[in-house]
């Protein structure tokens, strides 16, 4: 088949080849769709695989914090900034938020509860869910409220409305710069951060499944196998130490 051997000759990386072939295989589905042709040849084909980089975007307990200190709280302005960028970075971890469901927050989601707060999250699929945090988070959160209506954004643009996620995503970027964390840090590796981190101390995995609004206790379990305990190579003793 042409499609097949075409395949075969892409020398690209293997997420190029996958992006190519996708786009292919969506063609043949959608000249089904319109009965162009009789029969969609494009599902004879699987797309190559990537690599699993999960790990790879995991970041240390330390590289966490390094990231979160890297912004610092103070009365001008610029400070405030700083204080709002800290919350933001501290929040994205503590409750293992998307970035979307972040910069969609407002304060009717936020509710105390004891010495720490629930969140109402608004999440992927269009599903809802409540997050719990703790004092710190919570207080540092309601500091940034000051005379705030109740439908009002919790994290504000410059124009008055909700923060953008390009924008959100260059003040984690900038954080790990400063922070001298290598790799392309976006919001979304603390979220994978919170997962392992959790999970290492001890976190039932349904839970985290509960609390991260995954559809499958599959994908949470993703983070075991980035992550393991234990590993046979470990059981080999090494002449080097």
């Amino acid at each position: 088949m042409d499609f097949q051997l075409w395949v075969m000759t892409l020398s690209s990386s293997d997420n190029s080849k996958r992006v190519a072939v996708g786009a292919i295989k969506s063609l043949f589905s959608f000249t089904k769709q319109l009965g162009v042709v009789s029969a969609n040849l494009g599902i004879l084909v699987k797309s190559p695989k990537a690599k699993n980089r999960l790990a790879e975007r995991i970041l240390t307990q330390e590289e966490v914090q390094l990231l979160i200190n890297s912004t610092t709280n103070g009365r001008d302005k610029q400070s405030l900034l700083a204080a709002r960028d800290r919350t933001i970075i501290r929040l994205l971890y503590f409750a293992g938020l998307r970035v979307s469901e972040l910069c969609g927050l407002k304060w009717r989601d936020l509710k105390s509860r004891g010495d720490g707060g629930q969140i109402t999250v608004f999440g992927k699929g269009e599903k809802t869910r409540t997050v719990l945090v703790g004092a710190g988070i919570w207080r540092e959160i309601n500091s940034l409220k000051g005379d705030a209506k109740h439908d009002a954004p919790v994290f504000v643009s410059a124009k008055g409305g909700h923060l953008c996620r390009s924008m959100v995503f260059h003040i984690v970027k900038n954080a790990a710069n400063r922070a001298g964390i290598e790799g392309n840090v976006s919001p979304h590796w603390l979220r994978h951060s919170h997962t392992s981190h959790s999970l290492d101390r001890g976190a039932p995995i349904h839970l985290l499944q509960k609390t991260l609004g995954h559809s499958s206790v599959a994908i949470t379990e993703m983070y075991l196998h980035a992550r393991p305990t234990d590993s046979s190579a470990l059981y080999l003793p090494d002449d080097d130490e």
